[in-house]
């Protein structure tokens, strides 16, 4: 597992992007904008749970396997693991398959998006 080691600038950074993407995706939940919104919540868990694991652990996932990001995340909180994992299995449905995203895919997306963000706030 590739890892990088996390300063307050980092924590800072990955936080300001998170709550970024949450507002963008909270700003497009409707049927028509569903994927995109889903990305956007997708892209705020991921920045959220880097944040989450600087402060808990000293370093966040660096790879490009997000099965790593949930592992590592998961050292440091395993509640805040499954929220990624949710996000991350809705990835690749809302931004690479013909489907379009469900309306209840896309509460859940905005819940475990909110719930990392809040957390990662908290952190610091």
């Amino acid at each position: 597992m590739r890892t990088r080691p996390c300063d307050e600038g980092v924590r800072e950074g990955r936080l300001r992007k998170a709550r970024a993407f949450l507002e963008a995706g909270e700003a497009m939940q409707d049927p028509a904008r569903a994927d995109a919104a889903v990305t956007l919540f997708v892209h705020a868990g991921i920045a959220a749970a880097d944040v989450l694991c600087c402060a808990g652990l000293g370093e966040h996932a660096r790879g490009e396997s997000h099965a790593d990001a949930v592992a590592l995340l998961a050292r440091a909180s395993q509640a805040h693991a499954k929220d990624l994992r949710l996000l991350l299995s809705l990835k690749s449905p809302a931004a690479y398959s013909d489907r379009s995203t469900t309306l209840e895919d896309l509460k859940r997306a905005a819940r475990a998006a909110t719930r990392l963000v809040e957390a990662a706030a908290r952190a610091r």
